[in-house]
């Protein structure tokens, strides 16, 4: 058994099954390992991006890491922006990175770089291995160290990969289990919602679950505490039967509005609410000065018995949580626009659906015009770094392949991983994409306006930066060069029919949905 081998064979005994990869020279043996070796499902992508999206996407609804396979220092920079996004949402993924044989290295080959260099910013445990022998039991720390919520990334030099390691195998990598919360804590906040001062329960991190939101429902209804989630948790189980939460305004300016009056912050699962961005003339900050926050946990604690423990002691047990009812609206009829694509959405979205958010500005009333459809989970792109849409709804859609993804992309993000399109087709994944095409990056003529840069409006040069219609992006041509069924919609109409038709029908399907940009006054 070489290094590969018994690499691979150790990640399947901890419960890593599935691997995206865009292999390369270095990486063979461990390619030709997943012949040798039942149980790794390989799933190719066109680009190192659709990677580690795919991995974040996998993680999200499995609860446990995929691995990445990734082709030395390039490789690995080029996941490195959705490898941001996992590391934000507090996401578990195992990065497998070939390298140089170690006997290689010192000649400086042209692509020779500082792997653990371009690793450190986005991992939390970079490792290099240096024998056969201990590869192993380097792959089972990595697992270990991704745990439920961290970025493990193990660098495989092809010497390594390639030699004998006639030990084998090693025992399964478990992920640590989170820290319990400390008693301590949990008498604090409990004394803090307790203090008929206004407060607010914030939720947010890697997930806010049913069970998490019913019981932050109660909580509240117990204690007179308000509810909401940060502006983009990662996944956030929602609609009819789920508990009424909140979600923080993205724009800052609404955000300090939202949170002026309150006087206390208790943090679930995410931190103090800061802006996403510096503004000339607005805090960072969005709570007043004077307001206090408590972290009642941290991602990497235990939230669920943190929340069962903190109901208990505000006596919420018997509290009766608001909660959305069913509530569809009918189809809509006339000019297609952001309002009417969000209310299609409402009305036809499937029972238990996955949908993955990357509409941007064409797709914000989807999100609160779905509160009250038919349960289903919605993931965020919580670290912002753009090209998250397709390549998650890959991983979302290998992870539930029982269920129906849908992924809302805008126009410009999506053409930062469009190979994802390719990978839905040669996976036959259930996903339909809802491509917003206003042949504009709307949110830039936004964040130009906000930023006050040239009194806010742009000139012929920068106005030519913001608009991406000339020439024209033709997403429906797109998707069936990569063998993903297609079709364009211009009304409400065309859209129903084409949204119901992709929903009743499995495989991937991307609707070109052609919509007038944002208007700023």
């Amino acid at each position: 058994m070489n290094g590969a081998e018994s690499l691979i064979k150790t990640l399947v005994a901890s419960g890593v099954e599935v691997c995206f990869t865009n292999p390369g020279t270095s990486e063979m043996h461990f390619v030709a390992a997943l012949d040798e070796v039942a149980g790794m499902r390989c799933v190719l992508c066109l680009f190192e991006g659709v990677v580690s999206g795919a991995a974040l996407g996998y993680a999200s609804m499995a609860r446990k890491p995929a691995s990445t396979l990734l082709h030395l220092g390039p490789g690995f920079g080029n996941a490195i922006a959705n490898l941001h996004n996992a590391r934000k949402a507090h996401l578990p993924v195992v990065n497998v990175v070939g390298d140089h044989a170690t006997y290689h290295q010192q000649f400086d080959a042209p692509l020779t770089s500082d792997i653990a260099g371009l690793a450190a910013p986005v991992s939390h445990w970079v490792h290099s291995s240096v024998a056969p022998a201990n590869i192993a039991r380097d792959g089972a720390e990595a697992v270990r160290q991704a745990g439920s919520g961290r970025i493990a990334t193990l660098i495989l030099p092809a010497d390594v990969s390639w030699g004998d390691n006639p030990g084998g195998a090693d025992a399964a990598g478990e992920a640590t289990p989170p820290a319990a919360v400390p008693a301590a804590r949990i008498e604090q906040a409990a004394a803090l919602l307790r203090s008929g001062k206004p407060t607010l329960i914030m939720a947010g991190g890697r997930e806010v679950s049913a069970q998490q939101g019913m019981l932050l429902g109660r909580i509240a209804a117990a204690t007179g505490a308000h509810l909401m989630t940060e502006t983009f948790p990662a996944r956030v189980r929602r609609g009819a039967g789920t508990a009424r939460i909140e979600r923080l305004p993205y724009l800052a300016e609404m955000a300090i509005d939202v949170l002026r009056d309150y006087q206390h912050v208790l943090l679930v699962g995410c931190g103090p609410p800061v802006g996403f961005f510096a503004y000339p003339g607005v805090p960072s900050e969005l709570t007043q000065p004077a307001c206090k926050t408590l972290q009642l946990a941290s991602p990497e604690e235990d939230i669920d018995g943190a929340l069962a423990a903190l109901a208990a002691a505000c006596h919420a047990e018997g509290a009766l949580a608001a909660c959305h009812g069913l509530e569809l609206p009918p189809p809509p009829a006339g000019p297609l626009d952001a309002g009417s694509i969000a209310q299609s959405l409402a009305h036809y979205l499937p029972e238990d659906a996955i949908v993955v958010d990357e509409g941007i500005t064409a797709g914000m009333a989807c999100f609160p015009a779905t509160a009250n459809a038919r349960p289903h989970d919605w993931l965020s792109e919580a670290g912002g770094s753009i090209g998250f849409g397709l390549p998650v709804a890959v991983g979302a859609a290998i992870a539930c392949p029982q269920r129906k993804v849908i992924c809302l992309e805008g126009d410009g993000s999506a053409m930062y991983t469009i190979q994802s399109l390719w990978s839905m087709a040669r996976e036959a994944l259930d996903i339909t994409v809802v491509l917003l095409n206003n042949g504009k990056y709307s949110i830039l003529e936004l964040e130009f306006l906000r930023t006050g840069a040239r009194g806010g409006k742009p000139g012929p040069n920068a106005a030519s930066l913001l608009d991406i219609g000339s020439p024209a992006l033709d997403f429906a041509a797109m998707a069936q060069s990569m063998g993903v069924a297609s079709g364009v919609a211009t009304t409400a109409e065309e859209f129903n029919a084409l949204l119901a038709g992709a929903l009743a029908s499995p495989g991937p399907f991307l609707i070109d949905a052609r919509v007038p940009p944002l208007a700023l006054g």
